[in-house]
């Protein structure tokens, strides 16, 4: 898959730790998950993709703007290298173009009247189930 931007293989910190869960004694020798630091705030990408990728309230992000992400879905190191690298592309591919403004709508003159419709027939039988009063 072709991206519209590209990261400099120089602002991505990868390093190998000990991946969670489940895998007999070889999981406390082997290294095998794979830690991927990029500094949004301080990369080449351009400034409203990093404005955007900054707001957006996203988990992995740190206060300094670090976004951090673990790649562990598989066995070696190499295959989570490359899942990390993908899965930063996919993050990446988010925040790339600016969302679509939103369009405001009018509700159709048919669904408006429904809607009265329904009201009026509920305060009807509503207002049956009112006590009259005593006279």
């Amino acid at each position: 898959m072709k991206h519209s931007l590209h990261i400099d293989d120089a602002e991505v910190e990868l390093s190998a730790i000990r991946a969670q869960g489940p895998g007999g004694q070889n999981v406390n020798k082997v290294s095998s998950a794979i830690q991927l630091r990029f500094d949004v705030a301080h990369s080449s990408l351009p400034e409203d993709v990093k404005a955007r990728w900054l707001q957006s309230g996203d988990s992995r992000l740190t206060q300094e703007g670090v976004f951090i992400l673990k790649a562990q879905r598989h066995r070696t190191q190499e295959a989570n290298r490359v899942d990390a690298w993908a899965r930063l592309y996919e993050t990446l591919d988010q925040y790339a173009n600016p969302p679509k403004p939103r369009k405001a709508t009018k509700p159709t003159y048919g669904s408006v009247q429904r809607r009265l419709q329904g009201k009026a027939i509920q305060s009807l039988t509503k207002s049956g189930r009112r006590k009259t009063p005593m006279d």
